[in-house]
């Protein structure tokens, strides 16, 4: 079966939904979202802090916000991209409230504002702890009431459509490559084409290529891989960002409950089982400190003192207003035994975000023609060598914004390719295949966990590569003759990307950001 979209969104988290809307509204084509499982589930409904954004201006200014992205980046995010978000998300923010986005507001009308490691200033607009989960219902509503955009609920995008599929060789030099649109897995599992004029990739993150991750368990990097394998360019993969505090219940993988870092901001101390904090020896900023500066510390003092976590406390604030800031953290701490205004919350670090992905430039286009990609997949530049908290909620609407802008200036200028073939999806798959898929699926896991983690080194990376290659070998033999499935095909994508984390992280022959390892401590300009 083949479909017409003049706008093809493959994602629905805060960028893919945003982007939608805002094209949606200007009545120049159709739109749809292919969403892999529901509407609900992804990256932006697990993000607990807020959105960064400059709204007090007595305290605040857009070059303090910029000081901080540059800092917290290690100095190699780029300075284009930081100051366009920082000056844009004011405008952004008004949006997302237009949408239906409630963020909580003091009795004066003004924004409450919390406060987050690496920030000089309260400037995170938040609902409650669960302001992703507000931002994504809002969208949400938005999306399904407006009658231009068709989602597509439970269907997968299994590769982009370029001119490699029409006969032609392409290669990582060829000057122009083109995106006709995308080949997806429907819920009967046959696949179908999607020819578009404009395709935007919106795919979220790559945190479930680890063992724990405060991730979804769909995110599997899917958009990385995918433009990777159609030639497209793909950068500072090496820069993944685990979060310090994620819940330390055995279990809960995937996605493993996220303890958010304004709690930190609000007084949280992160300490030992006897009670003894830590941070100081580490920063001077101390549990305020960076996420990568915090995530090795506590990685530190786990392997030093042989425990599996470490602790975070906030029983030295008021019991009531713990409760109300923090009302769901609260409920879930209870549910497993933590009464969090009198106990210690038992934390680990777990792979969180991507700041690396597919490469774009200020209007969101990627290397490939008529492909835009937004959001957690992609890389703008922002976040250089580690994400600021709270900036990527705004970068994916701010970008989200410009992508939009910029595709609807061109998408005149686009036609469908009708010369596109259609998906050979013979073979089948059998209950053993599916064992090995299962079974590939967890050694990804292991080894980017146990070789690509929080701290590397050359030995440690050139093992996971090598153990890599073979599953990689493994599963396209396996792709190649049988039919396809979407764990197949996750499978896949979770190789592809671990293969660029690990490649980029044995390139990079220094310490930076979030990229630590023992043989290059430190910087490459320092030695």
């Amino acid at each position: 079966m083949t479909y017409k979209y003049d706008f093809l969104v493959i994602g629905a988290g805060i960028a893919g939904m945003s982007y939608a809307l805002k094209v949606a509204q200007a009545k120049k084509g159709k739109v749809c979202i292919i969403c892999k499982t529901t509407l609900d589930e992804a990256n932006t409904r697990f993000a607990q802090g807020g959105v960064a954004s400059v709204t007090n201006l007595e305290k605040d200014d857009f070059e303090k916000h910029i000081n901080d992205t540059m800092i917290a980046g290690d100095y190699i995010s780029d300075p284009a991209a930081v100051r366009q978000v920082v000056t844009k998300a004011p405008e952004q923010i008004r949006q997302l409230v237009e949408w239906g986005t409630q963020f909580d507001k003091q009795a004066n009308g003004q924004f409450d504002l919390h406060r987050e490691g690496g920030h000089s200033e309260f400037r995170i607009l938040h609902h409650a702890d669960d302001t992703g989960a507000e931002i994504q219902r809002a969208l949400m509503a938005a999306v399904r009431a407006n009658p231009d955009i068709d989602v597509k609920e439970n269907h997968f995008a299994v590769e982009i459509i370029t001119q490699h599929h029409l006969g032609a060789r392409v290669t990582r030099r060829t000057p122009f490559i083109y995106c006709y649109g995308a080949y997806v897995l429907n819920t009967e599992n046959r696949v179908d084409t999607y020819l578009s004029k404009v395709t935007v990739m919106c795919t979220g993150g790559c945190g479930a290529v680890y063992q724990t991750t405060t991730n979804p368990v769909v995110a599997t990097g899917d958009g990385e891989a995918m433009v990777y394998r159609a030639k497209g360019t793909v950068k500072d993969m090496e820069f993944v960002q685990f979060h310090p505090t994620s819940l330390y219940h055995p279990g809960e993988t995937h996605p493993a409950y996220l303890i958010t870092e304004a709690m930190r901001g609000y007084g949280g101390i992160l300490k030992l089982a006897d009670g003894t904090p830590f941070m100081d020896q580490y920063d001077e900023r101390g549990s305020l400190a960076p996420r990568d500066i915090v995530a090795r510390a506590i990685d530190s003092e786990m392997k030093k003192n042989g425990v599996d976590h470490v602790y975070l406390d906030v029983t030295h604030k008021d019991a009531e207003e713990t409760k109300h800031h923090f009302p769901n953290i609260y409920k879930k701490c209870l549910s497993i035994g933590v009464d969090i205004t009198k106990d210690m919350i038992p934390v680990r670090p777990a792979a969180h975000y991507m700041c690396g992905g597919i490469k774009v430039d200020l209007n969101g286009c990627s290397s490939i023609e008529r492909l835009y990609a937004l959001g957690e997949c992609s890389c703008t530049g922002l976040h250089g060598g580690n994400r600021l908290a709270s900036n990527s909620l705004i970068e994916a609407v701010v970008y989200a914004d410009a992508a939009a802008k910029h595709s609807l200036e061109h998408v005149d200028d686009y036609n469908f390719n009708d010369q596109v073939p259609e998906w050979n999806d013979e073979g089948t798959l059998t209950n053993e295949e599916h064992v090995l898929i299962t079974q590939a699926n967890k050694e990804v896991g292991e080894i980017m966990s146990n070789y690509v983690g929080i701290v590397r080194s050359d030995l440690r990376l050139k093992r996971a590569w090598d153990r890599l290659d073979l599953l990689y070998e493994e599963t396209e033999s396996l792709f190649k003759r049988v039919k396809i499935s979407r764990d197949l095909c996750e499978l896949r994508n979770m190789i592809n990307t671990g293969y660029l984390i690990t490649r980029m992280a044995i390139e990079r022959k220094e310490s930076r950001g979030l990229h630590y390892t023992v043989d290059y401590p430190k910087h490459a300009y320092d030695k």
